[in-house]
């Protein structure tokens, strides 16, 4: 496989990774909040809870995210596997 093909294959496992990590931690978060939280709160507040529940899910997703995409990287060099999505212009002129 190309340089190109496998930096787009690792941008699509990367996506999907993402949305699958936010979809497992709204998952867990809602879980936890509705058994532990909601029963013991008054109404009017448990309403705002779906709403910090999704802000938290994305965060923690993001963090999640983060720490498994440093792993990737320490363990890939990535150079001589993928190109780079966007070439910079000071570059190309540097060449020519």
């Amino acid at each position: 496989m190309s340089k190109k093909t496998n930096t787009l294959l690792f941008i699509l496992a990367g996506t999907i990774l993402n949305i699958l990590l936010t979809i497992i931690s709204l998952a867990v978060l809602m879980i936890l909040y509705f058994k532990l939280l909601a029963p013991v709160l008054p109404e009017n507040v448990a309403a705002w809870g779906l709403p910090v529940l999704c802000i938290a899910a994305l965060g923690l997703s993001f963090v999640a995210y983060r720490l498994i995409l440093k792993q990737v990287i320490k363990r890939i060099d990535m150079e001589k596997y993928f190109d780079p999505i966007f070439n910079s212009r000071r570059s190309s002129k540097i060449k020519d």
